[in-house]
């Protein structure tokens, strides 16, 4: 074979390898089901997340919703009445998280290690500018944010599980409410050994409206003003029709 002839076939063989798409080594993971419709009578549902392990290892899988910005406001007592008083605002909110492992998360890998890969909602990268909040300040803020979060459901309050079958084969639920909001969400798939994440994979999952939650969503996002008007208008159009009821009987 000429010495040309071998650089060429080379070069192909380099630029065709460039071409094929990343696979993360040892680990296979997919979803029952890649897109969620909410419509009228959506009550939640629970998604299936399943795979395969080529070697014994932990795992910890981690669902992340649409990130957004999040204001968070606190409540004081002023003269008897509970008002709002102050507000903080975050950016690149998670809008959604979950996690799930096969064993509690402080016997997998070591607090560095969680951090870094933001396991577990006290390891979520969400914090205020120093400009705005720092010190024990910030971290109240912060804490009032996942609370509110947890109690809308969004956010897991305990760790969820992961059941091994084999030490292989591994499956979980992951729960979303009826309030999940809409967007693009990523499903996250970690095997550790030692304590060192050594394969990972992402699977998409779409969570959309249809029908006509959809287009007064859409509406309500793209104007808002005129929706607040028309919603304020059907709440006394609404009031006038009742006192006329009840003023009959």
């Amino acid at each position: 074979m000429s010495r040309s002839l071998r650089a060429l076939l080379l070069c192909l063989l380099v630029l065709g390898g460039t071409g094929l798409p990343a696979r993360s080594a040892g680990l296979i993971a997919d979803l029952s089901n890649h897109l969620v419709a909410i419509t009228s009578g959506f009550a939640g549902v629970d998604v299936l997340l399943f795979g395969a392990i080529d070697e014994p290892g932990d795992l910890v899988v981690v669902v992340r919703g649409p990130e957004r910005t999040q204001p968070v406001m606190r409540k004081s007592n002023v003269a008897g009445i509970w008002m709002n008083t102050a507000r903080m605002t975050f950016e690149r909110v998670p809008s959604f998280y979950f996690v799930a492992s096969n064993r509690p998360l402080s016997e997998i890998a070591s607090e560095p290690v969680l951090r870094a890969n933001q396991f577990g909602v006290e390891n979520l990268g969400i914090a205020l500018p120093s400009a705005r909040a720092g010190g024990r300040a910030a971290t109240e803020w912060r804490e009032a944010l996942i609370r509110n979060k947890q109690r809308q459901g969004l956010y897991v309050r305990e760790t969820a599980s992961v059941a091994l079958l084999g030490q292989r084969l591994f499956r979980t639920s992951v729960h979303l409410p009826s309030n999940v909001p809409p967007g693009l969400y990523r499903a996250e798939t970690y095997v550790l050994q030692d304590g060192q994440v050594v394969a990972a994979q992402t699977t998409p999952l779409s969570i959309s409206k249809l029908g006509v939650e959809a287009d007064l969503y859409a509406y309500a996002h793209e104007q808002p003003a005129a929706y607040g008007a028309i919603a304020v208008l059907a709440a006394l159009v609404a009031g006038w029709l009742a006192h006329l009821l009840f003023r009959r009987s």
